[in-house]
């Protein structure tokens, strides 16, 4: 089975009087009549809060503005010869302007206003219903899974060619500290985008896995630690033309990282385990202040200033 990946961003939106905004999934998707929060595929190189507000505009007509990040979560949606792994990022969105169209091309026939009481009679995107604590109920699997041309998480290769030419990356990345007040950093190694810089404990999700999974699986990979999640800090990007990696070429990539706070209530002594490949050198525990002056990744140098008292 072809396993397929897609990065998208997605808007819950109130009215004044409490409403939700929705939108109807159109007979020409693989979902007909299933209702979701608007949204959908990140482009590449886009910022997730940059898609979000483009596609409001785009399948429902009202121009907003981001005010906060509500979650981060994936799902999979399996078809007869594919399974889709779609990574969703939720904000919170405010209406500055415009009237909710009656219907729209293409993935959605409707936009509507909707009453809270009514969604316990809707159908329902998995994501969509847990976001708003409705049971959970699976879209059924015998259709076919959607193409991600033009977006998502996979390569593009050119034609008449076997070498990627761009590709997505979904992460997770943690802050993580101890009751000492102590930062745990990783060291990239050699031959990997950003060799030598002290990074985030974290990295790329597994398909069918989840945000917090990936990254606790990737804390106990680089680092030997057990550590517990207790808040969702950031949704940051950054795409790189020509990252140059174990790949031998250089590919365009553009990464979406999910930056989550951790915790690691018992620490040992940070060490390296074979689980996690060549990308991680070291591991180690730093005062915050001696952190900051280490040669950092971007990612690392942006949220290490949330620590400061």
């Amino acid at each position: 089975m072809d396993r397929r990946r897609r990065i998208a961003a997605y808007g819950i939106c109130r009215a004044p009087d409490g409403r939700l905004l929705l939108v109807r999934a159109s007979a020409a998707t693989d979902r007909p009549g299933v209702w979701q929060v608007p949204g959908g595929g990140i482009e590449h190189g886009e910022h997730p809060a940059d898609a979000v507000v483009r596609e409001f505009a785009e399948k429902t007509g009202l121009t907003v503005e981001v005010r906060g990040l509500r979650a981060v979560v994936a799902d999979v949606q399996t078809g007869p010869d594919a399974a889709l792994h779609t990574d969703r990022i939720v904000y919170d969105v405010a209406p500055l302007g415009g009237t909710p169209r009656e219907a729209t091309a293409g993935s959605s026939d409707r936009v509507e206003w909707v009453e809270p009481g009514r969604l316990a009679g809707l159908p329902l995107m998995p994501f969509t219903a847990e976001l708003f604590g409705r049971p959970v109920e699976p879209v059924p699997a015998d259709r076919t899974v959607p193409s991600t041309a033009g977006t998502g998480h996979g390569t593009v290769t050119p034609a008449g060619g076997d070498r990627p030419a761009r590709g997505q990356r979904f992460a997770a990345y943690g802050l993580v500290t101890d009751p000492a007040g102590r930062v745990l950093l990783t060291l990239i190694a050699p031959g990997f985008p950003g060799a030598g810089s002290w990074h985030l404990p974290g990295g790329g999700t597994d398909h069918g896995e989840q945000p917090v999974a990936a990254l606790l699986r990737e804390l106990a990979e680089e680092a030997d630690q057990v550590g517990r999640v207790t808040a969702l800090l950031d949704v940051s990007h950054r795409r790189n033309p020509a990252a140059l990696g174990p790949e031998g070429y250089p590919i365009d990539w553009h990464a979406v990282r999910a930056i989550f706070r951790v915790v690691v209530d018992a620490p040992t002594a940070a060490r390296v385990t074979e689980a996690a490949g060549g990308s991680t050198a070291d591991a180690a525990w730093f005062p915050s202040a001696e952190a900051a002056g280490l040669p950092l990744t971007d990612v690392a140098a942006a949220v290490l200033p949330r620590l400061a008292p």
